[in-house]
């Protein structure tokens, strides 16, 4: 191809961008630097090494799985509401283990989160069933059942060993935790963009009925998006025991919707085939800097709750491809 054609090419690709795409594109970035500006002037002690590794980024690895699990359901026009139940039923059910077995007893949280995901998956892709409600009722039936194991109490371990899973420093300063939350996004970008799998997530995305038209056997597609989703939400159920000693049904609540909020901040459409998990950091990023600013500034929790409402609100906004939608309900 000459270099003509080439320019020709890109200029064209330029020319199709929208004012939506560009917004899509480098608003969750803008927001961020704008927000670590803001709050830099404000509270002396924001920008400081401790504030920002300890508080931050500490606090947003288990948000960051959990929006990593639901950013691939969203990216193929689905949705998983039971991510915060999962999560809290592979916490409960890995410290069980761990007060019996020991140490392994930390791998039964991804085990039971991928169960979980698996039949969420089987559910909505061979019984047709939209995978709102699905979930909804998996979120349901998970809660009540580490309730039912729990009766509504926390259950406590004692053991050194799962603790350095999560409050460890393999290297120095910054707790293994964080870099859990690292290597689990790294690895979800992979399977995004270098993976058929990843590929065929925004092909259903986009059309899913084209995508079953090229040979692909869509349903193993949608089952396995379920099942990654479950799995993260197993491993964040198993790191934050490991970080707080104990396991507790309810240790995801609030979850669900600061998952989703980070999903479309960053830049990933409800709309599905667009974004993906390299975005949904920037977007968890932007509520861990937006929680922790407040903090610091003395904003109490109800106007944070407001705060983060209407974030998300305006996220979805600029977010959302309306070429797909024919009609807003």
């Amino acid at each position: 191809m000459s270099g003509a054609q080439s320019d020709s090419r890109l200029s064209g690709l330029f020319e199709d961008r929208t004012m939506q795409d560009w917004a899509r594109d480098a608003g969750p970035l803008a927001m961020l630097v704008i927000l670590v500006v803001l709050f830099s002037a404000l509270s002396p002690s924001f920008l400081t090494f401790g504030n920002v590794v300890d508080s931050i980024m500490m606090n947003s690895t288990i948000l960051l799985l959990v929006a990593l699990a639901g950013t691939f359901p969203i990216l193929e026009q689905s949705i998983d509401l039971s991510v915060a139940a999962n999560l809290g039923l592979s916490g409960v059910l890995t410290a069980m283990a761990v007060n019996h077995f020991g140490v392994v007893g930390i791998l039964v949280g991804p085990l039971v989160g991928l169960l979980a995901g698996l039949v969420n998956g089987v559910v909505f892709a061979k019984g047709k069933i939209p995978s709102f409600l699905v979930t909804l009722g998996t979120q349901s039936v998970l809660m009540g059942i580490a309730l039912l194991l729990t009766n509504g109490s926390s259950q406590p371990f004692r053991n050194p060993l799962v603790q350095q899973f999560a409050i460890g420093n393999v290297v120095p300063s910054v707790p293994n935790l964080v870099i859990w939350g690292l290597v689990f996004y790294v690895i979800t970008v992979f399977v995004a963009f270098y993976t058929p799998f990843g590929r065929y997530c925004y092909a259903l995305g986009e059309s899913e009925k084209v995508t079953e038209l090229s040979g692909v056997q869509v349903d193993r597609y949608k089952i396995g998006v379920f099942v990654l989703s479950g799995l993260l939400c197993g491993i964040a159920g198993a790191l934050l025991t490991a970080r707080i000693s104990s396991g507790a049904a309810g240790m995801g609540s609030g979850l669900l919707l600061q998952s989703i909020a980070g999903v479309v901040m960053g830049g990933t459409a409800l709309t599905g085939g667009v974004g993906g998990p390299h975005r949904t950091l920037i977007g968890v990023l932007v509520i861990g800097v937006l929680e922790n600013g407040m903090n610091l500034i003395g904003i109490g929790s109800f106007v944070q709750q407001i705060v983060l409402g209407v974030v998300v609100v305006l996220a979805v906004a600029m977010s959302m491809d309306r070429e797909k939608i024919d009609i807003v309900k």
